[in-house]
């Protein structure tokens, strides 16, 4: 249901208030006040408010002045003046000053002022989603400049030791030293195809529609289980799996593995180093059109600070191990498109237990 659009008049004459709202209540919802100090508080207790009719001829502050003055605390309401005369210094002062959209005569016509009243919503609308559209710009220039920044230095470190490796190398006769080197920059080319695989996610969630397909977790849970069992292997990490499918789940299966080898990739890197018993368990419960994963560990956690800030682009809770600060970004971006939520629950030196909620398409 819409909401009903809120006006304020103000006006010292009280027929011309009891006049006002009886003729608008019906379509919109009318605040009245007869003096300005009384109209700053109905402002304050309502910041829904859109359109502010103001009397100019008021006994405690004239009209333009008020409007001027309200202006720092109340940018957004559109602001239109009531006057009988207006002369060219009250117009000049009331664009000038009070940032006035419209004069409307008094006494007013009924028509006039639900002119008025469709004008200024229509304006305070495009007001409105232009710094929405601000505002996620600013937000793609700061996210810009993270990246440019973590391109030069994600990229250049891993490239910079390779090269550096191969110039060692052309001076070694040594087997056991170019192994060393050898070594290293295969860490190096490690990380490098790590940052590459984190850039094609950051990307694949900016294109367009979802592709969506019917999904049998049973399947894509087994290929994650053969994908993790190296790991498990080598580290001695107990990776757990269930699913309960109750019925047909329709989804991005793309988005979902993105979603899954993120948190999965988290729980093995960040386990408590030489702990008993290290576990990652990843469950998945489909019903009523909509899928619950699970996915938990009993790593090192993260700190109660930093719970707030995990999935912001480019950011690390942790030194244990070397990431770029995509992942939990890119899941949460995932979730938006999948219109999806994430709630994540962790306590240092016990583990983290993220949950997943995705609706079927």
């Amino acid at each position: 249901m819409q909401r009903e659009l809120e006006i304020l008049y103000i006006d010292d004459e009280v027929n011309n208030l009891v006049s006002f709202k009886a003729n608008f209540r019906y379509d919109y919802a009318i605040h009245t006040a007869s003096n300005t100090s009384e109209a700053e508080t109905i402002l304050n207790a309502h910041p829904d408010i859109r359109i502010i009719f103001c009397d100019q001829r008021m006994p405690d502050e004239m009209g333009i002045d008020f409007l001027h003055r309200i202006k720092k605390d109340f940018p957004k309401p559109i602001r239109i003046l009531l006057t009988a005369y207006a002369n060219m210094e009250t117009v000049i002062d009331a664009v000038n000053k009070g940032h006035i959209f419209r004069f409307v005569r008094k006494p007013w016509m009924n028509e006039e002022i639900v002119s008025a009243i469709e004008e200024a919503n229509k304006f305070y609308v495009a007001n409105s989603m232009l710094e929405v559209k601000n505002q996620e710009l600013q937000k793609a220039y700061d996210e810009l400049d993270k990246f440019a920044y973590s391109v030069s230095h994600d990229l250049r470190d891993p490239l910079t030791g390779v090269l550096s490796a191969v110039k060692l190398g052309l001076e070694f006769d040594s087997i056991d030293r170019i192994h060393e080197l050898l070594s290293l920059m295969d860490s190096s080319l490690v990380s490098l195809d790590a940052y590459i695989d984190s850039l094609r996610d950051y990307y694949l969630l900016r294109r367009g529609e979802l592709m969506l397909s019917a999904i049998n977790f049973e399947e894509l849970f087994d290929n994650i289980r053969q994908f993790y069992s190296m790991y498990t292997q080598n580290k001695d990490v107990a990776f757990e799996i269930s699913v309960d499918q109750k019925e047909i789940f329709s989804g991005d299966k793309a988005l979902l593995e993105l979603i899954l080898h993120n948190l999965l990739s988290n729980a093995f890197k960040y386990q408590r180093k030489g702990q008993e018993n290290q576990y990652v368990k990843l469950s998945v419960f489909v019903s009523e059109r909509k899928a619950k994963i699970i996915v938990s560990d009993n790593g090192i956690g993260i700190s109660p600070e930093y719970v707030e800030d995990i999935f912001k682009l480019f950011f690390r809770a942790s030194d244990q191990a070397k990431g770029m600060g995509f992942g939990l970004y890119n899941v949460q971006n995932a979730l938006l498109k999948l219109q999806g939520k994430i709630e994540v629950q962790s306590q240092p030196n016990q583990g983290t237990t993220f949950t997943v909620i995705i609706p079927s398409k």
